[in-house]
């Protein structure tokens, strides 16, 4: 009976909360008086559904859906091999880790004033979704694979564990955990990012064109229907990707993750 109205409550609580908050937006809307300042939930949800049977918003929301896609996935792959490169050597740790402090430390902003120097429009934010996720899965895996159980790598050893097997059974099993958050945490990053790329570098097909677009022409009303979607992008997005590494962990486990096999 439990398990069966969990998701129910859950349901209603995040309805809840929307509510709560759309009637806050809805005061301002209403203390401030004037629509082009802060339109109404109402006016902004219109405004929402008469942009999504266009096929401008379509075409411009799976663009910027595929490059911030491919600048995280890309980072993700480049993060786990630089995080294992950088544990295995320890003169690459110290070579690379000013890059590292430096892409933490400045401000995306710069990175993209500077990156349009020699990037192409359309590929920009691909690189700046790339560029801010990076660090983030780098240092989860290289800080993850720094911490790992030494007395299991003993046990390993002792036993003569072949290296497949240590890395399935003793490196995968550790690193999971704070790999996924980071791919989670990375993914809110990649958005903003990539976003705020398409607003600077205006590509000729993205959300980010829209809302600058909007914004020169004073249709706010379209900026907060364009922020919408981000939201719901996003929150699409991350949904997908919880649910595949669900599914990968089941399935993890049923093929048999216990050391001893």
């Amino acid at each position: 009976m439990t398990t069966s109205t969990t998701p129910i409550k859950k349901f209603i609580k995040v309805v809840c909360v929307l509510c709560f908050w759309v009637l806050v937006w809805q005061v301002i809307s209403m203390a401030v008086g004037i629509e082009l300042l802060v339109p109404s939930p109402l006016v902004t949800f219109q405004t929402w559904l008469g942009l999504v049977v266009t096929e401008k918003f379509w075409i411009s929301a799976i663009y910027s859906l595929l490059r911030i896609l491919l600048g995280f996935l890309s980072a993700v792959v480049l993060g786990c091999v630089l995080g294992f490169a950088t544990y295995r050597f320890s003169i690459l740790k110290t070579l690379l880790s000013p890059i590292l402090h430096i892409i933490s430390a400045v401000p995306v902003v710069s990175f993209i004033i500077l990156a349009l120097v020699w990037i192409k429009t359309d590929t920009l934010p691909i690189f700046i979704s790339f560029l801010m996720v990076l660090p983030i899965i780098w240092q989860t895996v290289f800080g993850a694979l720094s911490q790992i159980d030494k007395n299991l790598l003993e046990m390993a050893q002792v036993y003569k564990f072949k290296k497949s097997k240590v890395f399935f059974k003793i490196v995968i099993p550790s690193i999971m955990p704070p790999f996924i958050t980071s791919c989670i945490t990375g993914l809110g990053f990649s958005w903003k990012s990539g976003i705020a790329a398409e607003v600077i570098c205006l590509p000729q097909i993205a959300i980010g064109k829209q809302l600058f677009n909007a914004k020169v022409y004073l249709e706010t009303a379209q900026v907060f229907a364009w922020t919408i979607t981000i939201i719901i992008l996003s929150v699409l997005f991350e949904t997908v990707l919880k649910f595949a590494i669900k599914k990968y962990t089941t399935a993890y486990r049923k093929d048999g993750a216990n050391i001893a096999d």
